[in-house]
């Protein structure tokens, strides 16, 4: 069942065993894998037999190097190549990691990394800011209670209208550590039908919400309210950056749901995971900010508060999910994964 791509050789490299991954991967049956030369499996066999020569003759432990496999009727596949050694004598084990995927893994490792990184910030700025905040509020009332000048109570009232802004502000940044998680049977399409009908409401004309969902997919426990949320701050922007899409009549969202199979994120494997993806066909997130969008307070527009999609990453991780962003111009595709019972 591995994903990882198996190969189990002797010291000449004749392939002693083989899993289903590598036989999906090459397009040819495990039948015919077994008992061929696997090195002649690779572009440049030479480098597998020097490795498996240094296994054999005990250099190493292990040894890892990047190739590619050849593959019946496609291109190569470009992975990374795992040699080691087994407890039996004369096998040896290859392990083939795909690049693509090894590099996908490392993005999600960096997303829940920072991710994580982000909570405490927002978490320790917040509470450093609170309480001077509370202070300098508090004075500007004191000190407007004594002052008879009109002209000066104008600046007062500027100090506190200003802190009660910024209380505000502080208040978002702490509202997903402060609430309780209110655990429930969630039907993921129930969440989109009512973040579609908000969409809807706030922008009646130029903007079709297109629904592509996957009936069968289960409902599972989660809070209801939090997903709502993470997924109307992303349908959202989405929105309000197809202005002029919408101003043309030609704007559109999809909501589209699909059950996704040995999923592999925050290191952590998963037989099912929901896969709920959010598609416009805007302008793209701007270069400028692409890395850096899950950031608290990086906005792409003019007068964002930019804890929109922070906010929505935190939530969908309260659920030990994921937000993935691919973008272009023309389409940008917000993935949310959620594992799955």
């Amino acid at each position: 069942m591995l994903a990882t791509l198996v190969a189990v050789v002797n010291v000449s490299g004749r392939v002693i065993f083989a899993n289903a991954a590598l036989e999906d991967a090459v397009g040819t049956s495990r039948r015919t894998i077994e008992g061929s030369d696997f090195p002649d499996a690779f572009t440049e066999p030479v480098v597998l037999r020097n490795a498996l020569e240094g296994a054999g003759s005990n250099e190493f432990a292990a040894l890892r190097y990047d190739a590619w496999l050849q593959r019946l009727n496609h291109e190569p596949l470009p992975v990374h190549v795992v040699v080691a050694q087994t407890e039996t004598p004369g096998e040896i084990i290859i392990e083939l990691l795909p690049l693509e995927a090894q590099s996908r893994q490392d993005r999600e490792e960096r997303l829940i990394d920072q991710a994580q990184a982000n909570k405490e910030l927002i978490r320790n700025l917040a509470h450093e800011i609170k309480n001077p905040l509370g202070g300098i509020r508090g004075a500007a009332q004191l000190l407007q209670m004594e002052i008879e000048s009109r002209e000066l109570t104008e600046y007062t009232q500027v100090i506190i209208h200003e802190a009660d802004r910024l209380q505000t502000l502080v208040d978002r940044l702490l509202a997903p550590h402060r609430r309780p998680h209110v655990v429930g049977d969630v039907n993921i399409h129930e969440v989109c039908e009512r973040v579609r009908s908000l969409i809807l409401a706030e922008f009646p004309r130029g903007l079709r919400v297109v629904r592509d969902y996957d009936t069968s997919i289960p409902e599972f426990r989660g809070d209801r309210e939090q997903l709502i949320q993470a997924v109307l701050n992303i349908a959202h922007n989405a929105a309000t950056a197809l202005a002029e899409r919408i101003a043309a009549g030609d704007a559109q969202i999809t909501f589209r749901s699909r059950i996704a199979r040995q999923v592999t994120f925050g290191k952590q494997r998963y037989r099912l995971a929901l896969e709920l993806h959010v598609i416009d066909n805007g302008p793209g997130v701007p270069d400028s900010i692409k890395d850096r969008i899950f950031y608290p307070l990086v906005s792409g527009r003019e007068g964002g508060s930019g804890l929109g999609l922070t906010l929505a990453q935190t939530f969908v991780q309260q659920h030990h999910g994921l937000i993935e962003c691919d973008s272009a111009p023309g389409r940008t595709d917000f993935k949310l994964l959620i594992p799955l019972p």
